[in-house]
């Protein structure tokens, strides 16, 4: 299996409007795999225009708040790049697409990596961080998974949360939380 970083992906539309999408861009090589699905913001981002920033953040709110529908994160620009980057970012790095593996559900755009800038000391691994993570990515994928799987891995990520999680990690859970249990799938008797 390839390393997938997990991060937020500045990408630009049209307008030069940036928008903000957490996404885990796979290793590959000299390349990053930006692997985005259709229909998305993302992908039609970068077929008009084949750049991003890759913000890596370890703020949790800010994932649990892209999955939940909050847009509006604090940017920065970037030198001589025109996607900002996460103004949280404890490192970011811009991303020009090589080349396209196309795909009717999932295109692969290959990106080259450019130099990587801190902004931040990375101040350590947290398993609250990892369960708001992970709970992220099943808030996204609920349409795909049976009530019995959801239920069971919302149990078991609530067990890192009660023991490691601080404020901000116990704000981000309840968010995403609480967009998990509003899905119909398990508001259905």
């Amino acid at each position: 299996m390839p390393m997938i970083r997990e991060c937020v992906v500045t990408t630009i539309d049209a307008d030069g409007k940036p928008h903000l999408a957490p996404l885990g861009l796979i290793e590959n090589g000299a390349h990053w795999i930006i692997a985005p699905f259709r229909p998305s913001t993302t992908l039609s981002n970068l077929e008009r225009r084949p750049l991003a920033t890759a913000s890596f953040v370890d703020d949790v709110r800010i994932f649990a708040g892209l999955v939940t529908g909050k847009k509006d994160w604090p940017l920065t620009n970037v030198a001589d790049w025109p996607a900002p980057r996460l103004n949280a970012a404890l490192a970011h790095a811009p991303l020009e697409v090589a080349h396209i593996d196309a795909d009717d559900t999932r295109p692969r755009f290959f990106c080259r990596m450019g130099e990587a800038v801190a902004h931040r000391p990375f101040l350590g691994m947290n398993r609250a961080r990892a369960a708001v993570l992970e709970a992220c990515i099943l808030a996204t994928r609920l349409h795909m998974l049976p009530r019995d799987k959801i239920e069971s891995e919302l149990a078991y990520l609530r067990i890192a949360i009660d023991k490691t999680a601080g404020a901000d990690e116990l704000e981000a859970f309840a968010l995403v939380n609480e967009k998990i249990l509003a899905h119909p799938q398990l508001t259905q008797a």
